[in-house]
């Protein structure tokens, strides 16, 4: 997997992924590790990595036993993007400091960098799981041409 548009680490890229899969599958049961791991080419290891984090943050649940895996703790248009990357990395959307102390690094930060940031959290709070899913489900759908 390679993001081009932003240096997002790899953790978030498949918490994301790994919750549409959840999203899409989960058809009132659960989703196991191995079968995301399956479909997504995640490894099942660093899946068990990510998704107790997920849990810790109320997005998912977990299932215990022999028919055990994973669910939503809430309808997939109340997850925002917002609430994954806080819980997988809470730097990618916090506010900019300068690390410099001068007057240019300030107005750097205040015209540049502050402004990105409020616009990325704005975003990634309009963004749901929902939203991708519906995506994903509506491509498919879509007739193939071909010349």
């Amino acid at each position: 997997m390679e993001n081009t548009a932003m240096k997002i680490s790899s953790k978030v890229e498949c918490g994301i992924i790994s919750l549409v899969d959840i999203c899409i599958y989960s058809n009132d049961s659960v989703v196991t590790v191995i079968n995301i791991s399956a479909r997504q080419n995640i490894s099942a290891k660093y899946l068990e990595q990510i998704l107790p984090q997920l849990r810790q943050a109320d997005i998912i649940r977990s299932v215990k036993g022999s028919h055990g895996g994973y669910t939503l703790t809430r309808p997939a248009e109340k997850i925002t993007l917002r609430d994954v990357i806080n819980a997988l990395d809470c730097t990618v959307l916090a506010d900019y400091s300068a690390k410099e102390d001068s007057r240019i690094a300030d107005a750097v930060s205040e015209c540049l960098w502050s402004k990105m940031s409020a616009y990325l959290r704005s975003f990634t709070d309009s963004v749901t799981l929902r939203d991708i899913a519906d995506r994903l489900t509506s491509d498919s759908t879509q007739p193939m041409y071909y010349i």
